[in-house]
Order: structure tokens, then sequence, then C-alpha cells
């Protein structure tokens, strides 16, 4: 089962692929220390073999869905009490 993600929404690196792809239209092979362990990006597309297009600070590159996963957290803003907050 794959994780599925929304376009545009923000995602997190939790484990380094042994080589990461660029997303270019010829893509290519990268060291995987061109992103960071944490380090959050936003999804642009979903691509053929289980790949998400991520926009990261050092480009957008390729990665398998077991490498990332969500940090939009549904209902977050809902669940934090907020109700002692002066006017």
């Amino acid at each position: 089962m794959t994780k599925e993600f929304a376009i545009g929404s923000k995602v997190k690196v939790v484990a380094l692929p042994p080589y990461v792809k660029t997303a270019d239209p010829m893509p290519m092979l990268r060291p995987p220390d061109v992103i960071t362990l944490g380090e959050e990006g936003i999804v642009l597309d979903r691509r053929p073999g289980g790949y998400w297009g991520i926009r990261f600070t050092r480009g957008a590159f390729l990665l398998d869905s077991q490498y990332i996963e969500s940090t939009d957290i549904p209902g977050e803003s809902e669940s934090s009490d907020n109700s002692d907050q002066e006017l």
C-alpha cells in the first residue's frame, strides 16, 4: 500500500534513499546528500512507479513514498485549546 499526498501539501524526509533522481524532463541521479533527513518540501506531482515530485530548497527531486511522510496534520488547529486567549 502506497501513501497518498495532496498536490501542494508539505512532506518531510523520514529516510534517505541510496540516491535521488532530479525531477527534470531527463532525470539524473544525485547523491543522497542533496537533501537532508527531516527536510521539508512541497509535493509538485505524482509520477509513475510510485514516485512523487517534491520541491526542496536545493531543487526538485523524485522520491518514493516510503522516504517521505506528510507534515500536514488534519484537525491540528481545531484540537489546540486557545480558549484562554485575551481579546
